[in-house]
């Protein structure tokens, strides 16, 4: 293993460490998702099949939502925090001035919440496969490829939001008041597949619309949807070049 890639997993490892250290953060990334499976999944009429829904049940529907969920929480709330945090106490400035460059903990922070995401996405899938019956991805290269897109696009309005914000605690607040409303259109409060035609429309063009939509559509053994696709390369094509381009290590 070369200098470089053991530098990157002793800081992977390191941040590890100071996650596990926050029980919030660890109980909403892994357990909540897969609690709120349980919950909904123990309502009798979510597990009964509708006509409304195409023959499916609440509980099926849910279960996409829940990956979604994952993604957001770690995606707006945790990593801008963290990545504001480390830059307003000069974490990343002391970095400059080793081997370890700042640009390498900013990936072992990405790649810790995509390695947490889908440990919880599993555990989310398996819950309600064991537990209510629901269907594993029966298109599952379709689902990982709409997984890692979506994953892709709230990172870098993750990113973005941790280039703009000053301090880490606007960087939480401002992915907090982007986390509620994005949730909304991905169906969490209410199923995307019972709202109105305008919202869903709407949420078409959110990432996690988009997301939970293509999700949504390979869990049920489709290709997603040609505009979701579009539109979470288009996130993060410009997020992702807006974060890249203003984001400040000092």
């Amino acid at each position: 293993m070369s200098r470089t890639m053991r530098l990157f997993t002793k800081l992977t490892v390191s941040e590890l460490r100071l996650f596990l250290r926050e029980p919030a953060q660890v109980f909403f990334a892994l357990a909540f998702p897969s609690i709120l499976i349980v919950i909904l999944g123990s309502i009798p009429t979510f597990r009964e099949s509708s006509a409304d829904l195409g023959g499916l049940r609440v509980i099926d529907l849910y279960v996409p939502i829940a990956v979604a969920l994952i993604l957001a929480m770690l995606a707006l709330q945790v990593t801008p925090q963290v990545l504001a945090t480390y830059r307003e106490r000069g974490v990343l400035r002391r970095l400059a001035t080793t081997p370890a460059r700042p640009i390498a903990l900013l990936g072992a922070q990405l790649v810790l919440s995509l390695l947490t995401a889908i440990v919880s996405g599993a555990l989310v899938l398996l819950i309600g496969r064991f537990a209510f019956d629901v269907r594993l991805p029966q298109a599952l290269g379709s689902f990982v490829i709409a997984f890692l897109l979506c994953a892709a696009a709230v990172f870098s309005l993750g990113l973005f939001i941790a280039a703009v914000a000053p301090t880490g605690k606007a960087a939480n607040s401002i992915g907090t008041l982007l986390f509620f409303p994005s949730m909304f259109f991905a169906g969490l409060w209410t199923p995307r597949e019972v709202m109105p035609r305008i919202l869903q429309r709407i949420g078409d063009f959110t990432p996690l619309g988009a997301g939970e939509r293509a999700l949504h559509e390979a869990t049920t053994g489709h290709w997603p949807s040609l505009v979701s696709l579009a539109v979470l390369v288009a996130y993060v094509l410009v997020f992702g070049a807006a974060a890249a381009r203003l984001f400040k290590w000092q």
